[in-house]
């Protein structure tokens, strides 16, 4: 058996039990209908979204982004988009259309909150080609395929915004991920899809890797 596949078993037998305490605490919030303490979001992002997110939002693993330090709004998005199951991409429906389902929006603003006030982990070194060339692409562009430059959105240092995530210091791995599901249009945003139609696996490894070099 492949270790990518006993890896995935092992995190599915994990979020399972995971699962039962999301379940209690996300009926309660629910059934209470009012905004959701610090200390219990606090107890739900450690107990819980640390189980693959890292209890300070700086997970070690690929398969799952790093949280710490994202904007608050945009966390929220994606929350809702997962409890909603209209954001499509593999991990979504693997793992956070089940743990998203029993989140209130007052939760989901807390855990938002929690983790959009920890601290970022310091960026992680990639070869010294790619992140050139990741560099220029994510600055100018490739205007011959009618690329823009992604920092038109994300910003000079990849810090985005309240509606553009941060991308500096996210695992490469991710990205590159992410930016297959905008050109698939598994994950549906126009956008992005429009901005990852045209390039080429070499070009958005790039990127990926200029990004996770980030701090």
């Amino acid at each position: 058996m492949r270790i990518d596949n006993l890896k995935d078993r092992l995190y599915r037998g994990l979020l399972a039990a995971a699962m039962v305490a999301l379940t209690v605490t996300g009926a309660r919030a629910l059934a209470q209908g009012a905004p959701t303490p610090p200390s219990q979001a606090r107890a739900l992002a450690i107990g819980v979204c640390g189980t693959c997110h890292g209890v300070d939002g700086n997970s070690t693993n690929p398969m799952f982004p790093r949280l710490a330090g994202q904007h608050a709004w945009y966390i929220e998005q994606q929350l809702k988009e997962f409890r909603d199951h209209t954001r499509g991409d593999p991990y979504a429906v693997a793992y956070m259309y089940g743990m998203a389902s029993q989140l209130s929006n007052a939760t989901i603003d807390a855990l938002a909150q929690y983790f959009s006030h920890q601290k970022t982990g310091p960026g992680k070194p990639h070869p010294a080609a790619e992140v050139a060339a990741g560099n220029k692409i994510f600055h100018q562009g490739i205007p011959a395929q009618g690329v823009p430059a992604c920092a038109a959105c994300h910003g000079p240092q990849g810090l985005g915004s309240k509606m553009f995530p941060r991308l500096a210091g996210q695992h490469a791995k991710y990205i590159m991920k992410q930016l297959q599901s905008f050109q698939s249009n598994m994950r549906q945003v126009a956008i992005m899809h429009g901005v990852a139609a045209t390039l080429h696996r070499a070009e958005m490894q790039a990127v990926a890797d200029y990004l996770a070099s980030l701090p």
